[in-house]
Parts: C-alpha cells; structure tokens; sequence
C-alpha cells in the first residue's frame, strides 16, 4: 500500500510558530509567485508517523511546482524532515514528476492532505481522466475548500486501486509507537547511543541526541517534534488504558500536592 501526502501552502498567521520578519522577507518571491506560508513540515511529520504505522509506505508530494519559485529547495526541506521517505515535486498543469510518481505506486493509494493542496486533481491525473471533482481555492484568503465529501475508491489504469479522502483539518495520534520510531529513526538511532537508557534528551550528561545537535547533525526543531508526538500519543493512549490513565492522574496529582506544600512553607516564611 503507498500513503501519499500531498501538500500546497494554506495561509493563516503563521507568528505563533516562529513566522516573523525575517521570514516575510525571504518568502516575498514565493508569494509573488502565488504562494501562501504553511505549516507543510508539522502535518508531513504526523502523517509520514501515521503512514509508518498502518504498514503503508509513505510519498511525500509536493504539488503546484508550476507556482513555485523554488521547488528543489522546498524538496530538500521536506526531505530533512522526513528521512527515509521518498518526496517528490509534481504539477498537474505541467506534468512536471506524474511519471516519477506513477512508476513509485503500487497497491492500494492513499490520498492524504488539507483541503486545497490539489489531491483530486492529482488523482485525476493518475487515473488518466476526470473522476473526481476538483475546485479553486478562495480568492479571498487562498484557502481551500472540502471538494472531496466522501471517500472514494476508484481503479488505476496500470493497477491497484486509488483512494480519494476529504481534506484533513487536523492530525492526531494514537497507538502509532512504531510508527514514530520509524519516522524519527535517526533520532531512535543516536538515543541507542546515551548515556542512560531513560534519557529525556534536555540536560543529561551523555545524551547522544544533545551532542547531534550542538554538531549540527539534527536540527533542535526536529527533536521537539519528535518529544511533541510522543506526548500526543502516549496521551491518546492513556485516554483507552486504564492502567496508562491511572498513571497519568497519579502524576497530575503528585504535581499538585506539591505545589500546594510549596505554597504552604512560603506562607508560614512570610
């Protein structure tokens, strides 16, 4: 089965994750070009999580290339963030990459994004006819719309079966351990290598992942969210198991009973 993920920028206020000037300033030819910035990076590290832990094989598509200034560079970014992972930049008004993408599928294809970032129209392209309904962006804020409301499962022309899926609004975890460690391997691998077997990977002595990143191997924002993820999912699974849950609240409540006797010697000091 192939997971493909396909992306094209959505704009919102980006200043939360770090969106400033300097940022502004560098994407000002992608934005005369027609683009909007995105959080491409967070949703392709929980859906490559989420491909690796069905058992599907995860494609990272970039679509749109014809609207982009700089498609390669857009490639590579998405590359670091996602090793192990094939990513590939197409366009629907060129042809720019079908062929690439074609001779990768196989099986049973997912089609997996937001709303507007062209999966019914590269799906059409793959089945070689217009099958499936397609529709502009909003003029007004460059938004996508739900085109697709259901899910359909349609025949390829060399094989297997296609997937369309409506657009994602969000993407969560659950039960995808394996999936994780599959998606940050690289970040599993050097944890192999600390000092102790329970690292947090944040001040230990002999953290190997640290030490990665202070040599500028890894960058830190792929290790936040790879301790991002696992927080996510080792909630969602405390949620169904009710030993993981009782373990949760034992913590929230042990936090709580000693602030309480933090605020209680600071009265009686004051």
């Amino acid at each position: 089965m192939s997971h493909l993920s396909s992306f094209s920028p959505q704009p919102f206020s980006l200043a939360d994750y770090g969106w400033d000037e300097a940022c502004e300033h560098a994407f000002t030819p992608h934005r005369r070009a027609g683009l909007t910035p995105s959080r491409i990076v967070r949703a392709a590290r929980g859906l490559v999580a989420l491909a690796w832990e069905s058992g599907a094989r995860p494609v990272l598509v970039l679509t749109k290339a014809d609207r982009c200034a700089d498609a390669p560079s857009a490639a590579a970014e998405l590359a670091e963030v996602a090793p192990g992972t094939d990513v590939l930049v197409t366009s629907a008004v060129t042809g720019q990459g079908l062929d690439t993408l074609t001779a990768v599928l196989d099986g049973t294809v997912v089609l997996l994004g937001p709303s507007g970032a062209g999966k019914s129209t590269l799906g059409n392209q793959l089945l070689g006819e217009d099958r499936l309904a397609t529709g502009a962006v909003r003029e007004a804020d460059g938004k996508g719309r739900h085109t697709t409301a259901w899910r359909e499962l349609l025949p390829l022309p060399g094989g297997g079966v296609l997937l369309d899926t409506p657009g994602l609004r969000a993407i969560g975890l659950h039960d995808a351990q394996d999936g994780l460690e599959q998606a940050f391997a690289d970040i599993e691998r050097l944890a192999g290598d600390c000092r102790f077997t329970d690292c947090a990977h944040e001040r230990e002595p002999g953290c190997a992942v640290m030490a990665a990143i202070e040599a500028g191997e890894i960058p830190q924002r792929r290790l936040e969210s790879y301790q991002r993820l696992l927080r996510e999912n080792a909630y969602a699974a405390s949620r169904t198991d009710a030993r993981l849950r009782t373990g949760r609240e034992a913590v929230r409540k042990g936090i709580a009973q000693n602030l309480r006797a933090t605020y209680r010697f600071r009265e009686r000091q004051s």
